[in-house]
C-alpha cells in the first residue's frame, strides 16, 4: 500500500512538474534579437514587408505563449518549433537587407558616372544646337534644366554618406530620366536641323 502511494505521489509530482513548464525564454530572446539585428540593419525600410511578416509571426508566437502559460500543462514544442523558424526568417531577412542596400547603393553609383558622362554629352549637344530667334529662348530653358539636374546630382554621393540609399537612388533615376529625354530632344533637333541644311 505504501508503495502504491510513493508510486502516485512520484506520478502526480511529475504530472504537476510538467504542468508547470515554464516558456522557453532562451529562445524568445533569441528570436527577438534576431529581429532586432533585422531592424538595426534596416529592414523595415529596404524590407518592410518582410519585415512587417517577422513582427506578425512574433505577435501569434507571443499570443499562444501567453494561451499556454495559462494551462494547467502547458506545452511549448509547437512554440519551441516556431520561434526557431520565425528566427532563422529574421536573419535571413537581415542578410537580404544588407544585400539590398549595397545593390542600390551599386545602382546609384553607377548611376552617378553615366550621368556625369551624360552631363558633358548635354553640354556639347547645347553648343551644336541650332541658335536661331526661337532656338536661343529653346536652349536658355534646356541650359537651365540641365543646371538642376547638374545640382541634383552633385548631391548624390552626399546622400549616400549620410545613409539616405532610397532618396539617393529615387533621385538618380529621376534625373537620368530628365537627362535622358534631354539628350534625345537635344539630337532630335540637332539631326532636323542638319536634314535641312543638306
Amino acid at each position: 500500500m505504501k508503495r502504491k502511494f510513493i508510486a502516485f505521489a512520484l506520478l502526480l509530482s511529475g504530472l504537476l512538474m510538467g504542468g508547470c513548464a515554464k516558456a522557453p525564454q532562451a529562445e524568445i530572446d533569441a528570436t527577438n534579437a534576431a529581429i532586432e539585428n533585422a531592424q538595426l540593419a534596416e529592414a523595415n525600410i529596404y524590407l518592410p514587408e518582410a519585415f512587417a511578416a517577422l513582427q506578425d509571426s512574433m505577435n501569434v508566437i507571443n499570443v499562444a505563449i501567453e494561451t499556454q502559460k495559462s494551462k494547467m500543462f502547458g506545452s511549448y514544442t509547437a512554440i519551441k518549433e516556431k520561434l526557431g523558424l520565425v528566427q532563422a526568417k529574421a536573419i535571413e531577412v537581415e542578410n537580404n537587407s544588407i544585400a539590398k542596400k549595397e545593390q542600390l547603393t551599386n545602382e546609384v553609383n553607377d548611376l552617378y558616372t553615366q550621368l556625369l558622362a551624360m552631363a558633358a554629352e548635354n553640354n556639347e549637344l547645347v553648343n551644336k544646337a541650332p541658335k536661331g530667334k526661337e532656338g536661343k529662348a529653346a536652349i536658355e530653358a534646356i541650359k537651365s534644366e540641365l543646371s538642376v539636374i547638374e545640382t541634383e546630382v552633385s548631391a548624390l554621393p552626399q546622400l549616400l554618406e549620410s545613409g539616405n540609399i532610397l532618396d539617393a537612388h529615387a533621385k538618380a533615376l529621376a534625373a537620368e530620366e530628365k537627362a535622358q529625354s534631354i539628350n534625345s530632344e537635344l539630337k532630335a533637333v540637332i539631326e532636323k536641323y542638319s536634314q535641312k541644311r543638306k
